[in-house]
């Protein structure tokens, strides 16, 4: 997903979150796309466009858009470092991708099945 500079996470370091957390009224049924933009970033209304068509074609999952510049204490805790950063939950807030840049729309897919398949297969 994205340009690859911040790609994956490993189980090691998986980090959850919830609805609160991210300022949103609650995660998607399946899985949730989080994405961390600013006011001036180009690419960030891109993926925003993105990320909320994947969003309307998937059944159960959200879309939830953070404003870095706002958001400075999640920003720092979650060590995002450019915008737009895309964060991949699946249904227990489990981030199970992570990546930054604008995403091409069959990645932030794939992204999500691996998302939802972990949640299948018992992981």
């Amino acid at each position: 997903m994205g340009d690859g500079a911040e790609s994956g996470t490993g189980n090691g370091d998986a980090r959850r979150l919830d609805a609160e957390a991210i300022g949103a009224g609650r995660l998607g049924r399946r899985a949730t796309l989080v994405q961390f933009s600013t006011a001036f970033c180009r690419p960030c209304h891109a993926t925003r466009r993105v990320l909320a068509e994947v969003a309307d074609m998937v059944e159960g999952v959200a879309h939830v858009e953070i404003d870095a510049e706002s958001r400075l204490d999640l920003v720092r805790e979650l060590g995002i470092v450019r915008t737009p950063t895309v964060l991949v939950l699946d249904a227990d807030g489990t981030v199970v991708r992570r990546a930054s840049g604008q995403p091409r729309r069959a990645d932030v897919i794939a992204a999500l099945g691996a998302a939802v398949g972990d949640r299948t297969s018992g992981r």
